[in-house]
């Protein structure tokens, strides 16, 4: 299930995310919300990796100054 779901997270990267960049629409942290869920699932495996990333991705809104936030 790891390698699954990183395998979506780079396909999403490639394709996905710079087609919402050429609309000028990017991610509010650093590292990038994918970039954290990747490493989230790497550290601790699908369950809690996804977990983890799905906050994230949730407190990535308008109302977020974001700026640099690392898996901890």
């Amino acid at each position: 299930m790891k390698k699954l779901f990183i395998r979506l997270i780079n396909f999403y990267q490639k394709h996905i995310s710079l087609w919402l960049k050429s609309k000028n629409i990017n991610c509010k942290f650093y590292p990038t919300c994918s970039d954290y869920t990747k490493q989230a699932i790497e550290k601790y495996g699908a369950g809690k990796g996804l977990f983890k990333g799905l906050c994230r991705i949730l407190r990535c809104n308008p109302f977020s100054k974001g700026g640099y936030d690392p898996l901890k």
